[in-house]
């Protein structure tokens, strides 16, 4: 089945090295996403060592799985790529981050991403550990490793958030 049905955040990882193919499709399929204008804003910084990571996981109260995982990936998008039209960057970056997190999947791992951007004390703890200039904005990780949680699939289909051609709200109420 499709990687879209079994993806989940999954926050635990084995202590597995992940072999570099792997991570390096993870990149290639995050490159592979729709950027407005084709700009393509995104970097990355590929995070392995213990230090490193453990230090991301105390940067958010939600970032602990980067102290797990073993590999992080520091989503960054570069402003100076869009500097004609930025108003779709956090649409490119997210679209990157859910083709990571749909490779991760298709390689037999699990994966989580953990939000940075908008939350500026978040962004501006990232900006100084890893001495990042003023036009790039780390906007998420993406942590993952080889799990012992299984990618389930679950239906999450719900016909009662389906709208024929009006929405209708009045039903609502």
């Amino acid at each position: 089945m499709n990687p879209i049905f079994y993806r989940r955040s999954i926050r635990n990882f084995l202590d597995k090295d992940i072999e570099c193919e792997k991570i390096e499709r993870v990149l290639r399929a995050a490159m592979q996403a729709p950027s407005a204008h084709n700009f393509k804003p995104w970097e990355f910084i590929v995070v392995e060592s213990e230090e490193k990571k453990d230090d991301i996981s105390k940067m958010s109260p939600h970032a602990t799985p980067a102290g797990k995982s073993k590999v992080s990936i520091v989503v960054l998008g570069n402003t100076k790529l869009v500097e004609k039209d930025s108003m779709w960057l956090e649409q490119d970056l997210s679209a990157a981050i859910q083709n990571m997190l749909l490779q991760i999947v298709e390689e037999g791992l699990g994966g989580v991403w953990l939000g940075f951007y908008p939350e500026m004390e978040r962004v501006n703890k990232m900006k100084r550990y890893f001495n990042l200039p003023e036009h790039i904005i780390p906007f998420g990780v993406v942590a993952f490793g080889y799990s012992n949680e299984e990618n389930k699939f679950v239906d999450r289909y719900d016909e009662t958030k389906v709208y024929c051609e009006n929405y209708n709200w009045e039903e609502l109420i």
